[in-house]
């Protein structure tokens, strides 16, 4: 009888130690991944970028600027279609010019989950901006002339210690009633700053006349730069000028244009000197060149 009873038990311990290794292999194959990526990656990565071009008149335009914008990601790898790569959060890259690019961004996160985003790009060289066209105040030298309905017809052309204000004459003159005059001495300067565009060509044009009583010259200098005080100084920043030295007549007025390129320069000076015997200059204007 106890016999039967210890067989029964042991029976029934059986049954339940193979139900217990049963549902704990259940629970093994429900937990225990089977891979590193078996678990879902809840917040897997999404690539994304935005770019801007580079802005100027030399190179810049070549230039491109990547903005990473891509969410749960932890490394990123650029392909940006010309051979060249990068791995930064956000990227610069120097196209070689003109063309079709394909920049290609591969973001991943620490589970080894990617996103790739890909987005075509078209460069081209921008044209360069239309230049500036300076206003020369007080041209003709007439009274009254400024934009504010002012002026004696030459405050425009005052200067710092460069040499006397010039004259005004009234004959003979070009247009106008009137006209400047620079005295035989020639201790008398015109002289203007002009606001103008950076690599840009220019002609500046005018007429002057010269007394035929002595040898003499008058000289329309195109300066770099403003601000300049110092007459020597002034003189040797010349980009272009001209001397007039036509005497055949001194009332008949010769016309002059001076073509310049304003190089790396935003302001550009028209200084006026003469040497010898008395001259006249008139209508001053100035034009973009070819």
């Amino acid at each position: 009888m106890m016999k039967t009873k210890y067989i029964n038990n042991l029976y029934i311990f059986g049954l339940a130690l193979a139900a217990f290794t049963f549902n704990s292999c259940d629970d093994f194959e429900q937990f225990e991944p089977l891979g590193e990526n078996s678990i879902e990656d809840e917040t897997p990565p999404n690539a994304l970028f935005s770019y801007s071009q580079g802005v100027g008149l030399d190179d810049e335009w070549k230039t491109y600027t990547f903005s990473n914008q891509s969410a749960s990601a932890t490394t990123y790898a650029w392909d940006f279609g010309d051979g060249n790569i990068g791995d930064g959060l956000d990227e610069e890259n120097t196209y070689p010019g003109e063309g079709t690019f394909t920049v290609t961004l591969t973001a991943s996160d620490a589970l080894g989950q990617m996103s790739t985003y890909s987005e075509e790009i078209t460069i081209v060289e921008p044209e360069a901006p239309a230049a500036i066209i300076p206003t020369i105040l007080e041209s003709s030298f007439e009274d009254n002339s400024l934009p504010d309905g002012t002026g004696d017809g030459r405050d425009s052309w005052r200067n710092s210690d460069l040499g006397g204000v010039i004259q005004i004459t009234s004959s003979p003159v070009y247009e106008g009633s009137q006209a400047s005059k620079f005295p035989s001495g020639g201790d008398r300067i015109a002289y203007q700053e002009l606001m103008v565009t950076p690599n840009s060509d220019y002609i500046l044009s005018y007429f002057y006349t010269l007394k035929t009583n002595n040898p003499g010259s008058i000289t329309v200098s195109v300066i770099a730069g403003g601000g300049h005080t110092d007459l020597t100084a002034a003189l040797a920043a010349t980009i272009e000028d001209f001397e007039g030295t036509d005497q055949s007549s001194s009332s008949t007025y010769v016309p002059v244009s001076i073509s310049f390129n304003s190089g790396a320069n935003d302001t550009v000076s028209i200084l006026v000197t003469n040497q010898g015997e008395e001259a006249r200059i008139d209508s001053f204007s100035i034009a973009l060149g070819d």
